[in-house]
């Protein structure tokens, strides 16, 4: 079959024809006949092709027993294995199931959305997707803190002829077709959140019965709404009475999509900005009616039980993973010396680590550092199949072609079972075992079983059905010393992978001129970077792209406070020559 689909950590997950040895965008779908910008030129990058062992060329069966070696002279709690989310597909979770059953230590948390998933499972009970068939529906599209352009290029087509509002520090492409772009702070969303339920209560956007059955403590979080100081807060986020008049007039009695990004919630209360957000949707009575709803990166696993084993005993933090602790620390598909907050402590304490292992396509800075490298297999090579938290898609990922480079995370963790007399079923059980969740439609395409597409159309997945809203509303954080740290994704890059920035984006009112060397520090660290002038961002903004190298010198290990979530955008920042 010549059919697969893209294994990066993304919302589009572009269905894929392979055809003359080159990927093509599958035309019916999701996919909608083209690719994202990442996609189009995956086939451009170099990937490792040799596994090495302190920087010499080795075999693959000698880069086995190397690793073999290193596993059986450490103790068990010596041992952990840092697993990212550079490959999506579900074969992926294979190798936990070794080191889980080995009794070494593996990672929770999140470098990415885990403070908002938090917040929205708290208010909802559970973290469903609007999927993109229902945003297709909608009359009035919110983008709070997305930007379409860059991480989601296939929702595009369905902004056609609707409402655009965007809500965003930063002046992004999908501004010009806005009706209305609240340019507020940072961190301004949660205060912003709080008032337009406060608004939409005072003007009766309310649906009465609807609240009554599923939010019925709205009352008492309207009450707290009133505690915030309309001018005062309103001055304090940048944002004007007017505007938020016009939003609420824009949408009224309309079908309206909010659909959030990540960088909303990098902070340490991430979780209650996302549940503020989700408390205005909910007060609007967007849940469970067509064409409405929040959309954001919503459990990609959902109705689906993994066969492997993962034991919960030992299990540390990603955002704050103190690596000396342990003799041999198997790296997979992830970047820590980059990814992590908090760069110099990450690399203190990676560089007292006996053995590392480093698993993967690309060369980068955690594989500059490792002992030993193995090169993964690209999508193209093997059998996987992934899910979305975009829309409700199983979606199999077919090998193209045979090759002798590198090895599967299936063949990988089948040679160490093997060796440590571990169980493992065969690669099919477990495919099967995957599809077995999903139903095959009409046209040979599956989709989780059980999912709505309507979600929480019969109440929320709380205890009693009802909505939990905020009790309280703390937001003690510094709008006004310093400047604002931006972090958002790069069109050219994801994460640390393919064609990285180098650059910070500042408002030309700052001073500087472009090609000029600046300082950028923060309580954590500093870098320099060449400045590139850009009157999007505000003029209290620092724009970094995510994946630019030493941005991390500047971000804080700290943990949301719900979530374990990386809090990337915490740390306020000075600039000088």
């Amino acid at each position: 079959m010549n059919n697969t689909a893209c294994p990066l950590d993304c919302y589009d997950s572009c269905e894929i024809v392979f055809q003359n040895n080159s990927i093509k965008a599958k035309k019916e779908g999701y996919t909608q006949g083209f690719l994202c910008p990442h996609l189009n030129h995956y086939e451009k990058f170099k990937i490792i092709e040799s596994a090495s062992y302190k920087g010499k060329k080795i075999s693959i069966e000698e880069s086995l027993e190397i690793l073999k070696k290193m596993l059986a002279d450490s103790a068990k709690n010596q041992i952990l294995h840092y697993r990212g989310s550079g490959n999506f597909g579900l074969i992926q979770e294979v190798t936990d199931h070794f080191f889980s059953s080995f009794e070494a230590t593996l990672t929770e948390g999140s470098l990415c959305d885990g403070a908002g998933d938090a917040g929205i499972v708290e208010g909802r009970g559970s973290n469903k997707n609007m999927p993109l068939s229902e945003i297709a529906k909608s009359e009035v599209v919110i983008l709070w803190g997305k930007n379409p352009h860059t991480t989601s290029s296939h929702l595009l087509p369905l902004l056609k002829d609707k409402t655009i509002i965007v809500i965003d520090p930063i002046k992004t492409d999908i501004t010009r077709d806005a009706e209305l772009h609240i340019q507020l702070k940072p961190h301004g969303d949660y205060a912003l959140a709080m008032l337009l339920s406060r608004f939409a209560f005072l003007h009766g956007f309310c649906d009465e019965e609807y609240m009554q059955t599923y939010a019925s403590e709205y009352e008492e979080f309207y009450e707290l709404t009133q505690t915030i100081r309309i001018k005062a807060t309103t001055q304090e986020i940048d944002v004007s009475l007017g505007e938020i008049g016009k939003l609420l007039n824009l949408i009224k009695n309309k079908k309206v999509a909010i659909v959030c990004g990540v960088g909303i919630q990098k902070y340490s209360d991430g979780a209650d900005v996302m549940r503020a957000i989700d408390a205005f949707a909910t007060f609007i009575a967007l849940f469970g009616k067509e064409g409405s709803g929040v959309s954001y990166l919503a459990n990609s696993k959902e109705g689906i039980v993994s066969p492997f084993t993962q034991t919960k005993k030992r299990k540390i933090s990603k955002v704050d993973t103190l690596f000396s602790l342990y003799k041999t620390v198997f790296i997979q598909g992830a970047n820590p010396l980059a990814q992590m907050p908090n760069t110099q402590r990450v690399e203190n304490s990676i560089a007292k680590v006996e053995n590392l292992i480093y698993f993967g396509l690309y060369e980068n800075e955690t594989s500059e550092k490792a002992d030993l490298i193995i090169p993964a297999k690209s999508f193209l090579y093997k059998n996987d199949i992934r899910t979305s938290y975009s829309h409700n898609a199983m979606i199999m990922m077919n090998k193209q072609l045979e090759s002798d480079k590198g090895i599967s995370e299936y063949d990988l963790a089948s040679y160490l079972c093997k060796e440590f007399d571990i169980n493992l079923e065969s690669e099919k059980f477990y495919i099967e075992h995957f599809k077995s969740f999903a139903s095959k439609q009409n046209d040979g395409t599956f989709v989780v079983k059980n999912r709505e597409n309507i979600p929480y159309k019969n109440g929320f997945d709380t205890d009693d059905g009802e909505f939990l809203f905020l009790e309280e509303y703390d937001n003690d954080f510094d709008m006004k010393q310093k400047m604002f740290l931006v972090t958002p994704k790069s069109k050219n890059s994801l994460n640390s992978q393919f064609n990285r920035e180098d650059s910070v984006y500042l408002h030309r009112d700052n001073g500087y001129k472009d090609g000029d060397i600046v300082i950028i520090s923060s309580i954590s660290g500093e870098l320099k970077l060449k400045v590139k002038n850009d009157d999007n961002v505000r003029k209290d903004c620092v724009l970094i792209y995510s994946g630019t190298k030493g941005l991390n010198n500047l971000t804080s290990s700290k943990h949301s406070l719900e979530g374990k979530n990386a809090i990337f955008q915490e740390n306020k920042v000075e600039i000088k020559k």
